[in-house]
Order: C-alpha cells, then sequence, then structure tokens
C-alpha cells in the first residue's frame, strides 16, 4: 500500500504542485491544507503516515506542528520544506524530531528520494543544508575526543545512513551491541535519543571524522 501524506503550504502553486506531482506518482494523499491550524488538524484526524509541511505558514508553522506532532506521540513523520538555512531553524527541527528537510528550490526534484528514507526511518536533509551548515561550523566538536575508536567507527557508518544492522554485519557486531555503543554516543554527545539526532549530528561532522 502506498504512503499515505497530508501537504500542507501557504503558496497554493507549491501546494497544488506537490500534490499533483505525489499523486501522479501513485502516493495517497489524503489531504492538503493551506495554513498550519487546518493542517495540523488533518494530522490528528487522519493520521497520515506522512506530513510535508512549509515551516512559514499562518496560524501554526511546520515546526509548531512538528513540535504538537512530537509532544502528543502522534504517528505521523515530519518532512519540513523551506527556504531557510538558518542553524536555529535546523537546531528546532533536530529538537522536534523531524525526519526530512528540504529546500523549497528542489522540493520537487528531493521529494520521492527524501519520502523513501522516511519509509525506511532514516531521516533525510537537502544536501545544501548540510553543506552550508558545515560551512558555518568549521571547529572540530570537542566532543569527538571522548568517543573510542569504534565509536567513531560507528559515527562514520551512521553518516552514510547505515541502519544498526548494516553497521552490525559491517563490524561483525551484534545489532544490540551497535544499539550499545549508540546510547553510549548519544550520551556522550549529549543528544537525545530521536533516530533523527544522530544521524544529523554525524552528517554535519562527517568531515570531522
Amino acid at each position: 500500500m502506498q504512503t499515505s501524506i497530508v501537504i500542507a503550504d501557504d503558496h497554493p502553486l507549491m501546494l497544488r504542485g506537490l500534490t499533483d506531482f505525489l499523486t501522479s506518482k501513485g502516493y495517497n494523499i489524503l489531504g492538503s491544507a493551506e495554513d498550519g491550524k487546518n493542517a495540523y488538524n488533518l494530522i490528528v484526524k487522519l493520521k497520515p503516515k506522512i506530513a510535508i509541511l512549509d515551516i512559514r505558514m499562518p496560524y501554526k508553522t511546520g515546526l509548531e506542528i512538528a513540535e504538537e506532532v512530537q509532544k502528543h506521540n502522534l504517528p505521523t513523520k515530519v518532512i519540513l520544506i523551506t527556504f531557510d538555512k538558518e542553524e536555529e531553524i535546523y537546531d528546532k527541527a533536530l529538537e522536534f524530531g523531524v525526519y526530512g528537510y528540504i529546500l523549497k528550490e528542489f522540493a520537487i526534484e528531493e521529494i520521492e528520494t527524501c519520502i523513501s528514507h522516511v519509509e525506511n526511518n532514516k531521516p533525510y536533509f537537502s544536501e545544501e543544508i548540510a553543506n552550508y551548515l558545515k560551512h558555518n561550523s568549521n571547529k572540530r566538536p570537542k566532543e569527538l575526543e571522548l568517543l573510542t575508536k569504534s565509536e567513531l567507527k560507528i559515527v562514520t557508518l551512521i553518516s552514510d545512513s547505515k541502519t544498526s544492522q548494516e553497521i552490525a554485519n559491517e563490524l561483525s557486531i551484534s545489532p544490540r551491541t551497535v544499539d550499545k555503543h549508540r546510547s553510549n554516543i548519544l550520551s556522550k554527545l549529549n543528544l537525545d535519543n530521536k533516530p533523527t539526532s544522530l544521524f544529523i549530528w554525524s552528517t554535519i561532522n562527517k568531515s570531522f571524522l
């Protein structure tokens, strides 16, 4: 069965473009909205697998919706589309467990890749955003010194979008051992336990690994 999706954007052309494009690709579009309030109501009512949300919308922003989804433990995974590359907004997206973060100018090109990542519980975000954040943080994070060789190897594999099972196979250890390493890494890096946090951190700091 194709993934169920709700789409929200306050630009009617963008909304229609994305809706038509994804419908033509066979996705199950449950509903669409032009403001954050209606978008959130649709998510609560229809419980889509994925919500594709513009960050800046009237009544509720995409970030505020992501925060509500997380707070109320709703099963929907949030993908944000945005023109914003600000680190602060990006950090908030990370904090609210956002699964995808793509730039509007690449939305149509990247949305299918993004959805397929999210369907497999893998976060996805535009390379442009990662590159921008890397240029803005050229200092090697001090926390990396706290990691052991094995932990560094695991963080590197996480930055390559590898799952715990794939990492376990590659390092000839059990997935349980990988998960144990993961939780040690999270606590050393002072990150929360969301599936997206370590992936995003490792991608931004990939050049230092």
